[in-house]
């Protein structure tokens, strides 16, 4: 396997995306940290599902917008674990609505949960993986964060954030031998998108090229190129998986 000996944290992984990006590394060889906020049955679940896969699995509940909590959940990981090789900054709400109806307290959300985090839980990460002169670090964006989307400047702005976030910190943590880059993702069918009408999701699928959503898998296997050692030479860049939605 590609990814046998390392150890990878992904944040929001009881479910969705994170919980995809959890077994793909997992079956890759790697062993996995499972960070998860409220639902502790569904963080148990994809626990198993990664031990089934013959990989050791750590699930550990932290707020990760955060910063304090971030600190101590990346202390205990390597406490437990022994290091930190990769992480994948992927936990994430969405409180959509029109910014003129868009309160105060549904800004900072998102802008905690999806930005803030990513802050706190990298700078909490790159401590041991400048140590070690090496790590991989994976921050899920969006393709909303690229092209924009009514209703979600929120999350637009979140994810946005997080692209120049990651080029920056791609800039700082080079020379240490850490990688550091993004997967905006498109519309992918997950909690998040079953809650749309049949109205809404035909529309999106009608300015997707290739006329589909979007599995996680899909998210999950380019993750996994990123942290492998085939994108050892990839730094601070953004792949966009999106059926052909946005084209940089």
């Amino acid at each position: 396997m590609q990814l046998d000996g390392k150890v990878a944290l992904v944040t929001g992984a009881s479910r969705g995306i994170g919980r995809s990006i959890a077994l793909m590394l997992a079956a890759r060889g790697a062993d996995i940290v499972i960070n998860y906020a409220g639902n502790t049955e569904a963080a148990e679940q994809t626990k198993a599902e990664v031990e089934a896969l013959g990989r050791k699995a750590l699930v550990v509940k932290a707020d990760v917008g955060d910063t304090v909590a971030c600190e101590k959940m990346l202390e205990d990981v390597v406490a437990a674990m022994g290091k930190i090789d990769i992480l994948v900054n992927n936990a994430g709400i969405t409180r959509d609505t029109l910014l003129m109806r868009m309160k105060e307290a549904d800004w900072d959300a998102v802008l905690t949960t999806n930005l803030k985090s990513v802050y706190n839980c990298t700078k909490a990460a790159i401590k041991y993986m400048m140590k070690a002169r090496s790590g991989r670090i994976v921050n899920i964006s969006s393709v909303v964060g690229a092209m924009g989307n009514a209703g979600q400047a929120n999350y637009a702005a979140a994810k946005a954030g997080i692209l120049g976030f990651t080029k920056a910190v791609a800039k700082e943590t080079a020379s240490r031998g850490i990688t550091v880059n993004a997967v905006a993702p498109g519309f992918i069918a997950t909690d998040m998108t079953a809650v749309l009408s049949d109205k809404v999701v035909d529309n999106l699928k009608a300015g997707i090229p290739m006329g589909r959503l979007g599995a996680p898998e899909d998210i999950a296997k380019a993750v996994a190129f990123l942290v492998s050692d085939d994108a050892a030479y990839i730094t601070g860049q953004t792949l966009h998986v999106n059926g052909g939605m946005y084209m940089d």
